[in-house]
This record gives structure tokens, C-alpha cells and sequence, in this order.
């Protein structure tokens, strides 16, 4: 028995507990837009009654519920699919579950651009201040997740792994812009005089481009592996 033999096992211990960091952050970035989507959803099933901020969701709900239930599934199942020892252990539940990421992530996709093409403006407090620029990124984010997204189909269809894996890492990263954004509000709160539709824009726009730059340089560094 050699020296580091009895050391092995915390190694492989530790690298096993670090697996679950990214997942759990992803759960953790996931939360504020989650739980403001299931209470919309509370609201709507509670039929409530019309009134202008909540307007175009009551008389039109099913695009939001759709966006919302299909967000909850692919936010989920999405950051498991990034847990190593499940796609190493359970391959079948790694496909299987795919599958469902991916078409949850094809109706979030496809219902925000329904709401954003049809719904009325909102006059809600932040709604009210999105503006034109707003409007063409989140056609320009809606587009994108649903190309990478189908992206990633064709490279799984055609076995190339790594490009499977980067196309679909890029799809969750803007499918998961609601909960970065949360984040890119803060200045918002904080500085009230900020307020209007520049920075508005620019606070819905940042959440999109830091996960995109995130999940870049994460393909990055796994692509740098692969050569080393």
C-alpha cells in the first residue's frame, strides 16, 4: 500500500460534494423568478378580478401559465442535467430527463415570444418602463434559446457530445436570464433616480449577457481541459 493510498477516498469524496455546487446554485438562481411565477399562477387559478396590472394575464392566461409551469421543469431538471455522477451513473435518467429539459425549455421559449409579440404593455412597475430596445432583446433572447436549444438536438442526433453539451449549456444560460436578472435589478431598487426605460433595459439585458459570458467561459475552460 503506497503512501496516498488512504487519502484517495476524501479526495473522491470532496470532488463528489463539489459536483453538487452547480446545480445548487442554478436551484438557488432559480428561486426568486420561480416562486414569482407560482404565486402568478395562485393568482390567476383564485380568478381574480381584472384590474390593469393584471389585465392582460386574466384575460389571456394560458401563454403565462404555459411560460411559467414549462419554466419551473426546465430550471429543474436543467441544473441536474450539469450533476456529473448522474449523467456518469444514471445515463437513462440523464436522456430521459433531457428530453423533458428540452422541450420545456422550447415552450419557454415560444410562449415568451407569444406574450411578448401579443400581450398589451404592462403598467406594472417595472413593466412600465420597458420600452421599443426592450422589446427587440427579448424577441433577440426568445429566438436564441429556441436556435440553441435545437442545436444542441442536432449535435446530440449527430454524437458530438461536447457540442451537445456547450449549445445546450448556452440554451440554459438564457433561459435562465430571469433569475440573473433579479440580481441586475438591485441598482434599480437601490438608486430610485436611476429609474426609467435606459436603465430598465439595461437591467434586463445585463442578466441575459453575464449567464451567456458564464456559460462562454465554462465551455472555455472545459474545452482547455480537453486539450490539455
Amino acid at each position: 500500500m503506497t503512501v496516498g493510498t488512504p487519502l484517495q477516498p476524501p479526495r473522491q469524496g470532496r470532488h463528489h460534494k463539489s459536483g453538487w455546487f452547480i446545480p445548487a446554485a442554478l436551484l438557488a438562481i432559480s428561486f426568486i423568478p420561480l416562486l414569482a411565477g407560482a404565486l402568478r399562477v395562485v393568482q390567476l387559478a383564485a380568478s381574480p378580478a381584472i384590474t390593469p396590472e393584471n389585465a392582460r394575464f386574466v384575460v389571456a392566461p394560458i401563454p403565462v401559465v404555459l411560460h411559467i409551469l414549462s419554466a419551473l421543469i426546465f430550471c429543474v431538471l436543467g441544473a441536474f442535467q450539469f450533476l456529473p455522477s448522474l449523467r456518469r451513473r444514471k445515463p437513462r435518467w440523464h436522456r430521459m430527463s433531457g428530453r423533458l429539459v428540452v422541450t420545456s425549455g422550447l415552450l419557454v421559449a415560444f410562449s415568451g415570444l407569444w406574450m411578448t409579440l401579443y400581450y398589451p404593455a404592462g403598467v406594472e412597475s417595472l413593466a412600465k418602463f420597458d420600452g421599443p430596445a426592450l422589446y427587440a432583446i427579448r424577441l433577440l433572447a426568445g429566438s436564441t434559446m429556441a436556435l440553441l436549444l435545437c442545436l444542441g438536438i442536432a449535435a446530440i442526433l449527430r454524437r458530438d457530445i461536447p457540442q451537445h453539451r456547450a449549445w445546450m449549456m448556452r440554451g440554459y444560460a438564457v433561459g435562465l436570464g430571469a433569475g440573473t436578472q433579479a440580481f441586475t435589478h438591485l441598482p434599480w431598487f437601490i438608486f430610485p433616480s436611476i429609474q426609467g426605460e435606459l436603465a430598465r433595459t439595461l437591467c434586463m439585458a445585463a442578466g441575459w449577457v453575464i449567464n451567456l459570458a458564464v456559460a462562454e467561459w465554462i465551455i472555455a475552460r472545459e474545452n482547455d481541459g480537453q486539450v490539455a
